[in-house]
C-alpha cells in the first residue's frame, strides 16, 4: 500500500534543485520517470481519500442558558 501525501507534503519533498527523488516518488506509487500530471493525480486521490474517511465535523454545542462570556481588559 502506498502513502498518499497531501499537496503540502508533495511540495515539501522537493529537492533544492526543484525536483523529486526517485525513491520518494516510488514511496508514493509514482513510476520513474514521473508521467505528466502525476502531482495532480496524487492530489485528487488524496482529496478523494479524505472525503471517504473523514467523519463529519462535530456539531457545535449551544451555550448554557444564562451564560455570559466576560470580556477581560488587559490594557
Amino acid at each position: 500500500m502506498t502513502v498518499l501525501p497531501s499537496p503540502e507534503e508533495i511540495e515539501a519533498a522537493r529537492t533544492p534543485a526543484g525536483g523529486w527523488k526517485r525513491d520518494q516518488l516510488a514511496a508514493w506509487g509514482v513510476p520513474w520517470p514521473p508521467p505528466k500530471g502525476w502531482k495532480d493525480e496524487l492530489t485528487e486521490r488524496w482529496k478523494a481519500a479524505r472525503q471517504d474517511d473523514a467523519p463529519p465535523p462535530p456539531r457545535p454545542t449551544p451555550a448554557p442558558d444564562g451564560f455570559a462570556q466576560e470580556t477581560l481588559d488587559f490594557g
